[in-house]
């Protein structure tokens, strides 16, 4: 098939539902991955050896495997989340085999490039970032008595679900280093898609990296926006599609985007919607891409028509 090579940027399963999405579009695929979750399983082997936390990794990985038996095997392995209260107890397999293969080599992007080659995987697995990354943010309205105060919140895990308002991110360390693979992904793509997922905690958190703003402003590549099918949840509650784009443009004011991409059921306004968009430099482009019925999820085969149809438009003429 080939296609235009595509680095996504993100985690989770917004990060998952692109990759599904990209496999029907290219097999040029490089997913870029954030390293910040400190929950869960992921975040026990993170405090217990020190090393990147493997889920969102695991998870990516999984979402590239082969359309084959033996790639849904294996994926499925790598899924399987073990039960019961004792030391397995929560743990996904995947974690623990992409842990085992750090410690047998010392640099993680080639454990990560043999879990790929097990899968079968269309497509490369990277970290955002080349040590465990930690997020504080500043978040208002968790005091009932004083809507207004501001907090400091610590940890993704935390951030995600914090019933305030985040007014701003940062990263700890405040200047980590990046892979150089990472880097060049994002500098040699035709298209580098941010989102969808979680919108501090998975999507933004790609712009705080010194090495990896800096690709992204230089890139020859297109830049892409992908809004979530429930922009208003979680730790965007009460947010607005709009809202996404104005916190967007606050963190990263130097850098442009080509194109955004918004399903119709987020969109209270479309013409003010494109002209927020406009002010990033992008087309704004509202297309049904979740599962009929809502639900939250995103149809893999309509999400992968719209990426078709903004991924291989001819770059405008300047």
């Amino acid at each position: 098939m080939s296609g235009p090579a595509v680095t996504a940027l993100g985690g989770g399963h917004g990060l998952s539902a692109t990759l599904t999405a990209l496999r029907f579009v290219t097999d040029e695929i490089t997913a870029v991955v954030t390293v910040a979750d400190d929950g869960g399983s992921s975040g026990r082997l993170r405090e217990e050896l020190g090393v990147l936390p493997p889920g969102d990794l695991r998870m990516a990985l999984a979402a590239l495997c082969n359309d084959t038996e033996w790639g849904h095997t294996w994926r499925d392995v790598l899924q399987h989340r073990f039960a019961g209260d004792g030391p397995l107890g929560g743990h996904a397999l995947g974690n623990l085999l992409i842990v085992a293969l750090w410690q047998l080599h010392e640099d993680p992007v080639a454990g990560l490039d043999l879990v790929g080659r097990l899968l079968q995987a269309r497509g490369r697995v990277l970290p955002m970032a080349a040590v465990p990354l930690d997020i504080e943010a500043v978040v208002s309205g968790l005091d009932p008595a004083d809507p207004t105060a501001r907090q400091t919140v610590r940890g993704q895990a935390r951030v995600a679900v914090s019933a305030g308002t985040v007014e701003s991110i940062r990263l700890l360390p405040t200047d980590p280093p990046a892979y150089p693979e990472s880097v060049a992904a994002i500098r040699g793509a035709d298209w580098v898609v941010l989102g969808p997922g979680s919108w501090f905690t998975s999507v933004m958190t790609h712009l705080l990296v010194p090495d990896l703003a800096e690709a992204l402003e230089v890139t020859r590549a297109r830049r892409l926006l992908v809004l979530n099918l429930d922009p208003g949840s979680g730790e965007t509650a009460g947010f607005s599609a709009a809202q996404h784009l104005e916190s967007f443009a606050a963190l990263a004011p130097g850098l442009r985007l080509d194109a955004v991409l918004a399903d119709p059921d987020v969109v209270e306004d479309e013409s003010a919607l494109a002209e927020h968009a406009g002010r990033l430099g992008a087309a704004l482009h509202v297309v049904p891409v979740g599962r009929h019925g809502g639900g939250g999820q995103h149809d893999p085969l309509r999400y992968a028509a719209a990426l078709r149809d903004i991924l291989y438009s001819p770059r405008p003429a300047h």
